[in-house]
């Protein structure tokens, strides 16, 4: 025999081996009730040694006779769905997406399958034969070719694309490869991407609020470790910062046509992500980072003012559930402060609307001819609007004075803020002592209004805020009456942070205006780089929807850091 010189390793076998007569034979058998070369043919589909150009063969067989398999033959099918196909050559590719829009489109009851068999590669494998991102494209090339001739296949692709999530303890690296995957569906398929984006950023939460509510979690994250590569030290933290990274990108690289804003899509994205924002974002409490993917967006200012304008009619709004009013309150407040980006006739317009406001509150109180009294759950939305409007000057009052102070003072003078802490439902009882004793003393430096008496008061008063809704019983002694919120607090995760950090404002404390006062009983604790609230509202376990809810190795590597992450890859 013949064989010297010959490359095994490399040179393909010299024929096809198989048992058994064709596919439509061996159906035909079936049909008359003879298994044999129907069970044969079910397992040399299933060996693992099967090699190219069997696979070939077989494939050109079956589409041959696809209108011949019905749902009588679906073991055989399965079977077939489960031949490692990613992987191969690029015949056994191409014949194989042959093979499927054949098939889907002659037998359409076996459309879910074949989309469970395409979104099951959407996870690294543990050997891939290609480089993963090779392996992804084939998927969507299958996924494609499916949806042009399945129309309806986006109705039953969502429900697959959630059942197929990876748990959220799963590794970074699955984690991070499906969520970009499903991303990636949503170019192609853009009818799905507001449910895709709710399921990732659902999945997103539950890793944010559960971080949150770890004791100590932040003391790990960042540790010198981290602090060198980038990468966060707590598994939790590391997860949900790979996962704000990608999303970023995929933001980022969206709203942007060649490196231009292209405001068209900026405005389609920002619709789908409000949408989100309202279901599950805004009813979160104490998520700490996934809401900065509102806070990303808006940085292109195309949306900023109408992101401003939906939280106003939502506080506004007394159709509203009161804790929606106060959350909507509470971003309002917190983005204005924080948001470098949002210019200071932006600011000014938001508190001319927010005044107004509480002026007319006060005014329904007042001529209600009852006693007013500090009851959080009677005027939630009205102390927690107050507050806001109190933190955005403490951030914004600097803006608004530069350049021309006379200017300036009038206008903050003719937002008559004294009559807002002097007015009976003594908003400074309930807000945050940080708050209040930063504002007390800037409006003091500026002789806008003098809170001290009133903060003296409140303190030697040892009534306490009262809790019922009808002003009865319940009372409670707790130093944050109003589970104050500030959503855009400092953002902690690593990686992703290089996008917040030039568009996030720190809080710089003042020299000159005995902000010292604000540091009783934390002496000897070593300062956080922004520690405006030092630890006043600690982090409650979170529970989300309380209402009625470039995977490019270098995106991961430590020799990455210091550059932002990888755009995000768009299909061919």
């Amino acid at each position: 025999m013949e064989i010297e010189g010959r490359d095994f390793l490399n040179t393909p076998p010299m024929k096809t081996v198989r048992f058994g007569g064709t596919v439509a034979e061996t159906l035909a058998k079936y049909k008359q009730g003879d298994t044999r070369d129907y069970d044969l043919l079910k397992y040399q589909l299933a060996d693992p040694e099967i090699k190219d150009a069997q696979i070939i063969n077989w494939l050109q067989e079956f589409r041959n006779c696809v209108t011949q398999l019905s749902k009588d033959h679906e073991e055989l099918i399965y079977t077939i769905l489960r031949v490692p196909w990613v992987g191969r050559s690029l015949a056994v590719v191409e014949e194989y997406l042959a093979f499927l829009g054949n098939l889907v489109s002659a037998q359409t009851v076996y459309l879910c399958a074949c989309l469970r068999m395409v979104v099951s590669h959407f996870i690294p494998s543990r050997f891939p034969l290609l480089p993963e991102r090779g392996n992804f494209d084939r998927c969507h090339q299958a996924l494609q070719v499916i949806a042009r001739y399945v129309p309806s296949t986006s109705r039953f692709l969502m429900p697959i694309l959630h059942e197929k999530f990876p748990f959220v303890q799963k590794s970074s690296r699955t984690l991070e490869c499906y969520v970009h995957n499903l991303l990636r569906v949503t170019v192609y398929i853009p009818s799905i991407r507001r449910e895709v984006l709710e399921v990732i950023i659902g999945k997103m939460l539950k890793l944010d609020v559960s971080e949150s509510a770890e004791e100590g979690l932040f003391d790990m994250v960042t540790s010198n470790k981290s602090c060198r590569t980038g990468v966060m030290t707590h598994p939790v933290a590391e997860r949900l910062d790979t996962l704000m990274a990608v999303v970023m990108a995929y933001i980022r690289d969206i709203c942007h046509v060649n490196g231009c804003l292209d405001v068209e899509r900026t405005k389609e994205l920002y619709r789908d992500l409000l949408s989100v924002f309202d279901k599950l974002i805004l009813p979160t409490h104490a998520s700490s980072h996934v809401q900065y993917t509102v806070f990303y967006l808006c940085s292109f200012r195309q949306v900023t003012e109408a992101f401003l304008d939906h939280l106003w009619k939502i506080l506004q709004s007394p159709s509203q559930p009161a804790v929606l009013r106060q959350a909507a309150a509470g971003y309002m407040g917190s983005f204005l402060a924080r948001a470098k980006f949002i210019p200071v006739a932006t600011v000014r317009a938001c508190l001319d609307l927010l005044l107004p406001w509480i002026h007319h509150y006060i005014d329904s109180q007042d001529s209600s001819g009852r006693q007013a009294c500090c009851d959080v759950n009677l005027h939630g939305p009205f102390y927690t609007a107050c507050q806001s409007v109190f933190y955005i000057i403490i951030f914004k009052h600097k803006a608004i004075l530069e350049g021309n102070m006379k200017k300036g003072l009038a206008y903050l003078q003719s937002l008559n803020l004294e009559r807002v802490v002097m007015c009976q439902l003594n908003p400074l009882k309930v807000c945050l002592s940080s708050v209040t004793s930063v504002f007390a003393a800037i409006t003091r430096k500026y002789q806008v209004v003098f809170c001290y008496t009133i903060i003296e008061r409140n303190s030697r008063n040892t009534l306490p805020v009262v809790h019922s809704s009808t002003g009865g019983d319940r009372v409670t002694t707790n130093t944050n009456p109003l589970d104050s919120f500030f959503p855009f607090d400092p953002y902690l995760l690593k990686r992703s942070g290089q996008l917040i950090e030039p568009l996030y404002q720190v809080w710089e404390e003042p020299a000159d205006t005995e902000l010292h006062s604000t540091k009783t009983g934390q002496q000897g604790v070593e300062e956080d780089e922004d520690d405006f609230l030092c630890g006043e509202t600690p982090q409650a376990e979170g529970v989300v929807g309380m209402t009625p809810g470039s995977y490019d190795s270098n995106l991961r590597s430590p020799s990455s850091v210091g550059s932002p992450p990888v755009a995000f890859q768009r299909p061919f």
